[in-house]
């Protein structure tokens, strides 16, 4: 199953939100919508679940129209929107019912991920006794008891402790694993960089790159080294302006051509007391704080 969003655009009012916002998704795979506050990503997500129409542009499931008749959505939202004060039973079969099941579906369906979630004892207990925690992963459920198609995980891990976190990632890879759409859309990008095969960060309203992740990062100007040592103070006086320290204490080269990186290694292992060398890859958050960093 492939999803595509082709060529939207959205305005409210006299304000442009999206652009011409184009990017692709497939089923099996996780894909990252990035982007900072406001650069449009609620708007996207909210046309695909058909909140509200697009002023142009397609919702395409593999090439046609999306029919959501017949193909499930299953939505985290960042806000979260239950009823704090009715039992968490009740309004998670209610959930999985306007989504289309039985209630006798629902009630195994939703069972069944309490007891996955590690939450069948507030079963019966009403949502606003429960930590901030339990209560997202009680929404995890309103997401998933229907057995969606396309699963939206809009920042999921946000109020999760380690342990519940590795749970939840446990959930992402077994939907993933059933070929499931899964899109996530968060701020914290080594989440993102560990699910997603690939991205699209969007830049006040456009796309403003997208695609492979690993391809993205392969593409990049290969023109600095990393460098762990012992004694950086001797390199970062000796190479002066090329060489800048990192937050983790390595040192950044940066090369005046890329093809000088093998002779520029050689000489530094043959100078200096080195650990590591190699050359540099961006993370997620590099990239992010390239294309995102500012509002164009």
């Amino acid at each position: 199953m492939v999803l595509e969003l082709k060529s939207i655009d959205k305005s409210f009012g006299e304000k442009e939100v999206l652009k011409g916002v184009s990017f692709t998704a497939e089923g099996g795979k996780a894909f990252g919508l990035l982007g900072r506050n406001g650069a449009g990503k609620t708007t996207c997500i909210r046309i695909l679940m058909n909140v509200f129409p697009a002023n142009s542009g397609e919702v395409l499931i593999d090439g046609a129209p999306i029919d959501y008749s017949k193909i499930g959505i299953g939505y985290l939202p960042e806000e979260r929107g239950l009823y704090p004060k009715k039992l968490i039973i009740d309004q998670l079969v209610y959930f999985a019912e306007l989504k289309g099941m039985s209630r006798k579906d629902a009630t195994c369906s939703v069972d069944y991920w309490l007891d996955r979630l590690g939450m069948s004892e507030y079963r019966n207990k009403r949502l606003d006794t429960l930590s901030k925690g339990n209560q997202q992963k009680i929404q995890l459920i309103t997401a998933l008891a229907h057995d969606p198609d396309i699963v939206i995980l809009d920042e999921p891990f946000s109020g999760l402790d380690p342990v519940n976190a590795m749970l939840l990632k446990d959930v992402v890879k077994e939907q993933i694993a059933k070929g499931k759409i899964v899109l996530f859309s968060s701020h914290q990008m080594s989440y993102i960089e560990e699910f997603c095969d690939s991205i699209a960060i969007i830049n006040a309203g456009k796309v403003a790159i997208s695609g492979d992740l690993y391809e993205i990062k392969r593409n990049y100007v290969r023109d600095k080294l990393v460098v762990s040592t012992v004694a950086p103070e001797r390199i970062k006086a000796d190479l002066g302006e090329a060489c800048s320290e990192r937050e983790d204490g390595s040192l950044l080269i940066h090369l005046t051509r890329p093809d000088e990186k093998q002779a520029i290694m050689k000489r530094l292992v043959e100078s200096y007391d080195i650990d590591e060398i190699k050359v540099f890859e961006p993370s997620l958050n590099d990239i992010f704080v390239e294309y995102a960093g500012e509002q164009v």
